[in-house]
């Protein structure tokens, strides 16, 4: 059996982050989204048909043809015309049952294996919010009665996650599936039209599921990594005038100097340097390259490879591309004075995280002068630059 991952989006609402790279090598723990997902498909599938588009070159140059020992193959698909139009890219090379999966959700091992020993049958989860998804009618059996895409009438909670197990019979409905409102060819049209012909099942997920469909979603997945897969190892060099408690990793070439402490759950990587005189607070994840100095804390954020914190700066529940830096005193304010959910600006509307904590979310090699304030929830993009004393009340884009 093979899988198949469509990672062909260009990803607009995970902007600014998206614009330097495609979804799947944001980072989570250390590890490309990719990664993580072919991890949970290690001794599971044979190998994996990898649908790519928007900047595919650094998918392939980050994994080439095999990773953990499975093949990987690489179909383009040139234009983005929907799931399913992504799928047909890959008839002519599967023969057999095959797994389709989003390529930028994370799904539990053991609910993938449960769901391969399906065909015809979808993953499903119970959701609190269920008009957010596509989601299911099914008989006492599981059976699919209708799938509905984001409904107006909510008869059910139980929502399409974005995993598949299908044969290559789904090919013959596609080609002979309509264009959606949106002009695309879906996956879940020819889901209802599979299950109108006899039984498609849904597999009620057990394990975990956790979709990046906006840049916060990283925190949150991140959160989920630290608590349950972190190795608590020092592989680099820190200071016996330092501090460090509860579970941390610390990679290989990292210096963490005097004054600094450390606070798990948090994860660093390679060659960081740390300190003098920090504080890195839980549910942190320093890559490869980020720096924090003098004087800086870091509480619940990611710092992509390179990315400075270096002296004098607060950065709370926020992202820092590869390679940005703060300048000296830079603040990413994480709370509203009302206490309400931090909103942030996707596509021109103003979206409800569901977070009540969120800083900012800034593109790789975005630079801040001194004394920046930036306001909860807003994004610098890649390149960009602040005056010094700047109040950052709305995205800055160019």
């Amino acid at each position: 059996m093979k899988a198949v991952i469509m990672a062909a989006g260009k990803s607009t609402r995970t902007y600014p982050l998206t614009l330097t790279r495609p979804k799947p090598l944001l980072p989570v723990m250390g590890k490309p989204v990719f990664a993580r997902q072919l991890e949970s498909l290690a001794g599971l599938v044979d190998g994996i048909v990898a649908v790519v588009g928007y900047r595919s070159d650094m998918i392939r140059g980050a994994f080439g043809s095999e990773f953990m020992g499975l093949p990987i193959s690489y179909v383009e698909q040139t234009e983005q015309r929907g799931t399913g139009h992504a799928v047909l890219q890959c008839a002519g090379l599967l023969d057999g049952p095959f797994l389709v999966m989003n390529g930028d959700d994370l799904y539990d091992a053991s609910d993938l294996a449960r769901l391969a020993s399906r065909e015809n049958a979808a993953l499903a989860m119970e959701v609190p919010d269920p008009r957010l998804y596509g989601i299911y009618e099914t008989d006492e059996a599981d059976r699919v009665v209708r799938l509905v895409e984001k409904p107006r009438e909510v008869f059910s909670n139980l929502a399409n996650i974005g995993a598949y197990s299908l044969t290559p019979e789904v090919f013959g409905v596609l080609r002979d599936t309509a264009p959606s409102e949106r002009g695309e060819i879906e996956l879940t049209s020819a889901v209802q039209t599979l299950a109108g012909r006899g039984a498609f099942h849904v597999v009620r997920a057990r394990g975990y599921w956790l979709p990046i469909g906006y840049p916060w979603h990283l925190l949150d997945a991140a959160r989920w990594f630290l608590d349950r897969c972190l190795e608590s190892i020092v592989e680099g060099e820190a200071s016996d005038r330092a501090t460090v408690t509860g579970p941390v990793y610390i990679g290989p070439g990292t210096v963490v100097r005097p004054g600094a402490v450390i606070d798990g759950p948090a994860w660093i990587g390679r060659d960081c340097r740390i300190g003098p005189n920090c504080w890195i607070r839980p549910y942190s994840i320093l890559c490869d390259g980020a720096v924090v100095g003098q004087g800086s804390e870091i509480k619940a954020s990611i710092l992509m490879e390179g990315a400075a914190a270096p002296h004098k700066n607060y950065v709370g529940d926020s992202i820092l591309g590869a390679h940005c830096n703060l300048g000296c005193g830079t603040v990413t304010a994480n709370l509203r004075h009302d206490l309400g959910n931090v909103r942030s600006m996707v596509g021109g509307k103003l979206v409800d995280t569901g977070r009540q904590k969120l800083g900012a979310i800034v593109g790789d090699n975005a630079h801040t002068g001194v004394n920046t304030s930036i306001l909860p929830g807003r994004k610098l993009w890649p390149g960009t630059t602040t005056r010094p004393g700047a109040v950052v009340d709305r995205d800055i884009t160019e």
